[in-house]
């Protein structure tokens, strides 16, 4: 699962049994991106919270499917095949359209940004998610403003700057430690927005 020593939920006692408890699926599954904080379990509820909040919200107002697509290119940027099959479900869930969800993954495995699935405001965004990751120090005031001119307003420019910079998180996580998916289900979130401070899967 990973390169370091982690504690499975069967073993777990104290916070981290608290913790597990917060964020597993079914079954008692714990992905195993957050299993890998486990030597550390202060450092998992930090991701968890920061995860949840960014991603999962309702004080978001850019659509969640959106947000997840630029979780998945920004991991398809780090190659980190762990997020981008996990969070390609999830984005997949939420579209329910199989064929549009073929065509936004084809888009972004091939870097078309412009056009086909995406329209102007979507594609800006993607292409500051991608700057963000590869090139963070040529991030400009006047791309910002390129993004209040189609449309999104500061808040939301922040929900596209906090999801770009929390993947980049949790790819270097996920590659840093070897984090596989092998036991995981593939896909599950926290999806009960109304309550921050559900983290469980499903």
């Amino acid at each position: 699962m990973t390169w370091i020593k982690t504690v499975p939920y069967d073993e777990a006692n104290g916070r981290l049994k608290q913790l597990y408890d917060r964020v597993k699926g079914p079954d008692n599954n714990v992905d195993n991106i957050m299993m890998s904080h486990s030597l550390r379990p202060h450092t998992m509820e930090g991701h968890m919270a920061i995860y949840k909040y960014v991603l999962h919200h309702t004080g978001n107002t850019i659509p969640k499917w959106f947000l997840e697509a630029i979780g998945v290119w920004v991991s398809l940027l780090n190659t980190c095949d762990y997020c981008v099959d996990h969070h390609t479900q999830g984005m997949r869930r939420l579209i329910n359209d199989d064929p549009r969800a073929d065509a936004i993954r084809g888009a972004l495995d091939n870097a078309k940004l412009d056009g086909g699935p995406f329209d102007a405001k979507e594609s800006l965004a993607l292409k500051y998610a991608q700057t963000l990751t590869r090139h963070p120090t040529e991030v400009t005031e006047a791309m910002i403003q390129e993004l209040r001119d189609v449309g999104y307003d500061d808040g939301e420019i922040l929900e596209i700057n906090q999801v770009s910079a929390y993947f980049n998180y949790a790819n270097r996580t996920v590659l840093g430690l070897g984090c596989s998916t092998t036991g995981d289900v593939i896909g599950l979130s926290p999806n009960n927005s109304e309550n921050p401070d559900d983290w469980n899967h499903t």
